[in-house]
């Protein structure tokens, strides 16, 4: 696929949940590969720097502390992680900052059920993140498709629809957004 033929698709399946004083946002999106090939994404570096957000100085795959540093960021060193479950093919979570990620992986007929849940503080960065991960996703599916087209990150984001997801998840989720952030760097 060509990088200027990318269309984000629809939607994701996604909700929105307090917890005491922090919000999650659940994220749900069928893959076409196995859990053991989702996993691979979601856990090596060098998969991680094709697709997500941040690149990892680690293989996410077992317990500890990590570094996940925002690409683009302003400061070259990202907030501390630290992978606090890490169950190959089913469980994925760690802190990143202040937030909480927790990537859940199910095998279907068709290949696996994604389901993350992404914790934050701010009830308004739900649908930032959403559209975000939507991007990310939507990539990493080419990615495991075997025809990469780049990380879809930062600034480059408002290149690939974006910001219509974002409005797109704030109605959904009934959640009134507040656009770009100006930083995208998440909380230490």
């Amino acid at each position: 696929m060509n990088r200027a033929d990318f269309e984000p698709g629809p939607l994701a399946g996604v909700d929105c949940r307090a917890n005491e004083d922090r919000w999650t946002l659940v994220f749900v999106r069928d893959l076409r590969h196995p859990p053991e090939k989702v996993w691979a994404a979601l856990t090596d570096p060098a998969q991680l720097r094709e697709w997500s957000p941040y690149v990892a100085d680690r293989d996410l795959g077992s317990t500890g502390d990590a570094t996940l540093t925002m690409i683009g960021a302003d400061t070259p060193e990202g907030p501390r992680a630290s992978v606090r479950r890490a169950e190959p093919t089913r469980l994925l979570e760690y802190t990143w900052g202040t937030d909480v990620l927790r990537w859940e992986l199910a095998a279907t007929d068709s290949g696996t059920q994604l389901t993350l849940r992404h914790t934050v503080e701010n009830r308004d960065w739900i649908p930032k993140v959403a559209a975000g991960w939507h991007l990310c996703l939507v990539v990493a599916e080419h990615l495991l498709d075997g025809q990469p087209i780049g990380a879809i990150r930062g600034e480059d984001a408002r290149n690939f629809g974006w910001e219509a997801l974002h409005d797109a998840y704030a109605e959904k989720l009934a959640i009134a957004g507040s656009g770009w952030p100006d930083d995208l760097t998440p909380p230490r």
